[in-house]
């Protein structure tokens, strides 16, 4: 009894950071070989330190050591055959991370990299971007290392099918929403929830979104990541005085938020000079060509450098990093832990004023920390791409209540949505000492809705 009062004692008398440094200590030990997810959540506990100081019942009711552990794990095997006859065998995942404010929701990824550290870290930012958006969604992730690339739409056909009986069990419009990330994109929706409705005998629009708009896809939905990075970043110049218009951009990538961005970030007045896959870079001093790359990545499904094919005056590097080229604006758009902290040194030295992210966590934390240290306006991605899953948001009211807005009601809410996380984020920012980092504004403010939401509901 004396022992349970005294472990209980010093666990009160812990300082805000004894407390945290205690808790990513020992989550380091528990999962020392999960990088990704490791650094995920290095990112968040180092800006709620203050949080903790200021409301200790969030230590006293373990919500950190709660809130870093999903409610569950999904891990499962998934076969097909291939065009050959062969029988391949692919894992699958979904992390179902925090149901604190709403169903789960979160994209599936589809690629070679995908492994439980990968989804869980990307389950873990899903928490806090939803949360920011306002909707009332939880925070979910799943995958495939499955690769896409290179095959028939037969076979990828198969494999979603395949993912999808298993995935079925699990998932539902008021319990777990997926979406799509990469790799997955309007046709993979398209195969996964043919074979849902097979397998449940039941029309349920609203169970996973980025659907076709012939059933029950929502206008603005493949433009809502990349629109609503530019939104933010918009957001971000114009309170620092600064606009789009008439700045060098450079973004990472060439998928669907990669070519969104490009294509608002022209409407705005800027020229986007180069872009990139996973096999190297384009850069066109006149102006990257978005049509042309809708068209070479949309539609033929393509690499980059077939643009040289019209474009013979734009460069194609092979294998090179976009961001050797100077900018002011960059917009990483590919993958996680794209720029480093060379990379970020490099484009401080060659002038960039603003990065925005729409990838997933794709500056590593001591890169962010150099564009910090030096001045860059920096829009972290939990804030900066919630675009996407804000509108797949909207498109699950759509589904429920059995309408469709036109382009410009939802392009209409994205906008005032990507301005609101902007404002809570630089307010929580303030509050918390932590003026002008929106890295720490938007931790804080994603993490006190969930964190207060699972306050009232109890110890679960």
């Amino acid at each position: 009894m004396l022992g349970a009062m005294e472990n209980k004692l010093q666990h009160h008398n812990r300082t805000a950071k004894e407390y945290v440094q205690g808790v990513y200590e020992e989550l380091k030990n528990r999962n020392s070989h999960e990088t990704e997810f490791l650094q995920a959540v290095e990112e968040i506990v180092e800006s709620l330190e203050v949080v903790f100081e200021k409301h200790p019942k969030y230590m006293e009711l373990g919500i950190l050591e709660r809130i870093i552990e999903p409610e569950r794990l999904i891990a499962f095997r998934v076969p097909w055959v291939d065009d050959e006859g062969h029988v391949q065998v692919n894992r699958g995942y979904r992390v179902q991370f925090s149901s604190a404010i709403g169903p789960y929701k979160g994209g599936l990824r589809f690629h070679p990299t995908v492994n439980a550290s990968i989804i869980k870290f990307l389950g873990f930012e899903q928490i806090f971007k939803n949360s920011l958006t306002g909707q009332p969604i939880g925070g979910g992730k799943g995958g495939s290392d499955f690769d896409p690339k290179g095959k028939s739409d037969l076979e990828i056909m198969r494999f979603c099918q395949s993912f999808m009986s298993e995935l079925s069990r699990y998932i539902g419009p008021d319990t777990d929403v997926p979406a799509g990330d990469i790799g997955v994109g309007g046709r993979e929706i398209g195969y996964l929830y043919g074979q849902y409705k097979k397998i449940k005998g039941t029309v349920e629009p609203g169970v996973l979104t980025g659907k076709g708009l012939g059933f029950g896809g929502s206008l603005a939905r493949k433009e809502a990541t990349g629109y609503g990075t530019v939104y933010f970043v918009q957001e971000m110049l114009k309170d620092n005085e600064q606009d789009f218009s008439g700045k060098t951009v450079v973004v990472s990538g060439s998928g669907n938020v990669s070519i969104y961005a490009m294509e608002k970030a022209a409407e705005f007045g800027a020229k986007v000079i180069a872009c990139s896959d996973s096999n190297g870079y384009v850069y066109d001093k006149n102006g990257i060509d978005v049509e042309l790359v809708k068209q070479i990545k949309e539609v033929d499904r393509e690499r980059i450098n077939v643009y040289l094919e019209t474009h013979p005056n734009a460069e194609y590097v092979d294998g090179g990093s976009v961001w050797e080229i100077p900018c002011e604006i960059a917009l990483p758009c590919a993958t996680q832990n794209e720029i480093d902290e060379a990379t970020a040194k490099t484009l401080i030295e060659n002038g960039v004023i603003a990065v925005g992210e729409g990838a997933n966590m794709p500056s590593s934390l001591q890169a962010i920390n150099q564009f910090l240290e030096n001045n860059v306006l920096f829009a972290p991605a939990k804030a900066a791409n919630a675009g996407g899953v804000a509108v797949s948001a909207l498109e699950m009211a759509q589904n429920s209540s059995r309408i469709a807005w036109s382009f410009e009601e939802v392009d209409e809410k994205l906008q005032e949505i990507m301005r609101n996380i902007y404002q809570n984020s630089v307010q929580a920012a303030n509050e918390y000492g932590k003026e002008g980092n929106l890295v720490a504004g938007s931790n804080i403010a994603g993490f006190l809705k969930v964190a207060d939401a699972m306050v009232e509901q109890g110890i679960i």
